[in-house]
């Protein structure tokens, strides 16, 4: 085991350059916290003046992996994993809940504890690597950030360092896709003034649906009405989104009235739903007979038989012929 007042020299590589770190012990009480963490960022990013430290390690240690931290770090005499300190302010860039749970642990007996294992970086490593450092270990390593916090992570990155979407997708070994439709969910958080942390899904699964985005192209001023709702909980979940508002905007399977509905000064979120389930978005049956029918309207459907051998054709003949017999059927029995 380390002396606490011995340092061993070593290197870290990030960014494909060789950063020279020091392994050793510093006082938790001499650490601070990164408040541009994007753990600690996700929840400080609206205040107007920049939190205390005590105001930071009050909202750290209310999170329940900080509690379990705490436990973890008691039964193991100490940190496994060093947390990684910027030389000169002694700010921690990674490791800012071990930092809460040893804290709280020095709190209560500052002897045991008082002192805590780390990395020292060099005073001027740039921001561009500390970022880089984060992602290594949050969403390439142990990808313990909540999809908010990546988002904002890849947002910053994006916006203040301008990194490309696809160089942090190359980077991160994530599609291009999932890292464009991060960033632009976050930025669509900034754009409408949501700083609920706990509504991320909401705007996730209103994003990522193909028929929203349609919807929105046809309707300026949806995306107005829909966060309105949203932060009114008149949309309560962020399954309603996925089970009821794509249906509602779904201009394919239910028509434009839904949307007219939900638009309206008068219109409720519940009443453009029934008006889109009216109109079968909801019923399974309905939409396999739809599905059917713009197959058998399909253009190329008689020149692709012509050019069938003749087995092939006869067969889907006969196969067309009994779907006519079970249409009869259906129509007579289900009083059609």
């Amino acid at each position: 085991m380390m002396a606490e007042d011995v340092w061993v020299n070593d290197s870290l590589t990030l960014g494909g350059e060789e950063v020279p770190v020091k392994n050793g012990y510093l006082p938790v009480i001499d650490l601070s916290f990164y408040s541009d963490n994007p753990r600690i960022y996700s929840f400080i990013q609206r205040q107007h003046d920049v939190p205390s430290q005590e105001e930071i390690h009050h909202r750290l240690n209310r999170m329940d992996h900080v509690k379990q931290l705490i436990q973890s770090i008691r039964a193991n005499g100490g940190l496994t994993d060093p947390m990684l300190v910027r030389d000169g302010d002694l700010v921690v860039l990674e490791g800012n809940s071990r930092l809460a749970a040893c804290r709280e642990l020095a709190r209560l007996d500052a002897v045991r504890w008082g002192k805590a294992k780390v990395r020292l970086l060099p005073a001027d490593i740039s921001e561009k690597l500390v970022f880089a450092l984060l992602g290594e270990y949050h969403i390439i390593g142990r990808k313990d950030w909540a999809p908010y916090e990546q988002a904002g992570y890849l947002y910053r990155r994006n916006v203040m360092h301008g990194v490309s979407i696809q160089a942090m997708s190359e980077e991160m070994g994530l599609s291009s896709r999932l890292v464009n439709h991060l960033v632009s969910t976050y930025q669509f958080m900034v754009d409408h003034d949501e700083n609920d942390v706990n509504r991320w899904s909401y705007y996730d699964e209103y994003l990522k649906s193909n028929a929203v985005k349609k919807a929105r192209q046809m309707n300026p001023g949806l995306d107005e009405v829909v966060v309105e709702k949203i932060k009114s909980d008149e949309i309560e979940t962020a399954r309603d989104v996925r089970d009821k508002l794509v249906k509602v905007l779904d201009v394919t399977k239910a028509g434009p009235q839904p949307i007219k509905i939900l638009m309206s000064g008068e219109g409720s979120f519940e009443r453009a739903f029934e008006s889109a389930r009216d109109r079968g978005v909801d019923n399974m049956w309905l939409n396999r007979f739809k599905r059917f029918r713009e197959g058998l309207l399909d253009k190329d459907l008689i020149p692709d038989m012509k050019h069938m051998d003749s087995e092939q054709r006869k067969k889907c003949l006969f196969e067309l012929r009994k779907i006519r017999e079970a249409v009869d059927r259906i129509e007579r029995q289900s009083g059609g």
